[in-house]
C-alpha cells in the first residue's frame, strides 16, 4: 500500500483538529463508531476510513451537514491515484513522496542523480541493475524517470540540491559521446535557479558519505514534517521520525559543507 500521501495526511491532521475542538481523546471518538483507538491513530496518520466511516466522523465531532463539502473534497483528493500508476508503478518507494515535495536534497555516491541523468543514461542504469528492467518495464521506467525530470520546469517547480561523489562522474555508465552528453546535461541544469549541484572531489579522501545514498524530501506544507529515503543493497526505506529526519539532514548539511561550491563544482564538470 505504501505510505499515505500528502493530501491523506493533511485530511487527518484536520480530522484530528476537529477531534480536539469538541474535546475528545481518541478512544472516546472511536468507541461509538467501533473504531480502536490504534484505528484512530491511523486515521489521524493518514490512513483513510472507508467512506462512510469517514462521514460518521464528521458527524461525531458535530460538523453540520453544509460544512461537510470541504472534507469530502480533501476525502476524493486523497483518494486519487498518482499519475504513475499508469505506468505500473505503485505507491512504494521515492516517487509518491518527490511527488509532493517542494525540496528534494539528495546525495548520490555511485550514480547521477535520477532527476538529472539523460535518456541514454537512465536506460543504461535501468538495465545493469541487480534486477535488469527490459521491454515495456524498461520502457515505462524510462517515461516515469522523464517526466519525473519535468519538475524542475514545470509547476509546480521543486528544488533541488543535489551532491554527487566526483568518482560517479568519472564513472563509465556510458561511454564516449554518450558520456560527454551526460556531463554537458549537468552544466545546462545547473543553470536553473531551483538546481543546485555539488560535486565532492576525489582531493578531498576518505569522507562519511561513502557509505551510501540519501534523500531529504521537504514539503510545502509547514506542518508536514521532512521525510528521509535511503537506499541499500537490499532496497530501501523511508524514515519519519523526527531525531532520524534530523540526523539525515545534519549528514546532508556536513557533505554540502566538504563539497565544492556549485561554482566550483560546475568548472570541474566542464573540466572532465
Amino acid at each position: 500500500m505504501g505510505e499515505p500521501n500528502l493530501p491523506a495526511r493533511q485530511l487527518g491532521r484536520a480530522l484530528r483538529r476537529l477531534r480536539e475542538q469538541v474535546g475528545l481523546t481518541q478512544d472516546e471518538a472511536g468507541n461509538s463508531l467501533r473504531f480502536s483507538k490504534s484505528k484512530m491513530s491511523r486515521i489521524e496518520g493518514g490512513y483513510l476510513p472507508d467512506y462512510h466511516g469517514f462521514r460518521a466522523l464528521l458527524d461525531r465531532y458535530g460538523l453540520i451537514v453544509s460544512d461537510w463539502d470541504e472534507y469530502i473534497a480533501a476525502y476524493d483528493r486523497a483518494k486519487q491515484r498518482g499519475w504513475w500508476f499508469h505506468y505500473g508503478v505503485d505507491n512504494r518507494g521515492f516517487l509518491p513522496i518527490e511527488a509532493e515535495a517542494s525540496l528534494v536534497r539528495e546525495f548520490q555516491f555511485g550514480y547521477v542523480p535520477g532527476l538529472l541523468q539523460t535518456e541514454a543514461y537512465m536506460r543504461e542504469v535501468f538495465t545493469s541493475d541487480r534486477r535488469p528492467l527490459a521491454g515495456q518495464k524498461l520502457e515505462n521506467a524510462v517515461a516515469v524517470r522523464l517526466r519525473r525530470q519535468r519538475r524542475l520546469v514545470e509547476e509546480p517547480i521543486l528544488r533541488l540540491h543535489v551532491i554527487v561523489d566526483e568518482g560517479a562522474l568519472c564513472r563509465a555508465v556510458l561511454t564516449g559521446e554518450a558520456h560527454q552528453e551526460q556531463l554537458r546535461h549537468l552544466v545546462n541544469q545547473s543553470s536553473l535557479q531551483n538546481v543546485t549541484i555539488q560535486v565532492v572531489a576525489e582531493s578531498i579522501g576518505a569522507y562519511p558519505g561513502q557509505f551510501g545514498n540519501l534523500i531529504v524530501a521537504s514539503f510545502p506544507d509547514d506542518e508536514e514534517p521532512d521525510v528521509a529515503y535511503v537506499e541499500h543493497v537490499f532496497g530501501s526505506v523511508h524514515v519519519e521520525k523526527e531525531a532520524e529526519v534530523s540526523a539525515a539532514r545534519m549528514a546532508f548539511k556536513d557533505l554540502a559543507d566538504r563539497a565544492l561550491d556549485q561554482a566550483d563544482s560546475i568548472a570541474l564538470i566542464e573540466r572532465l
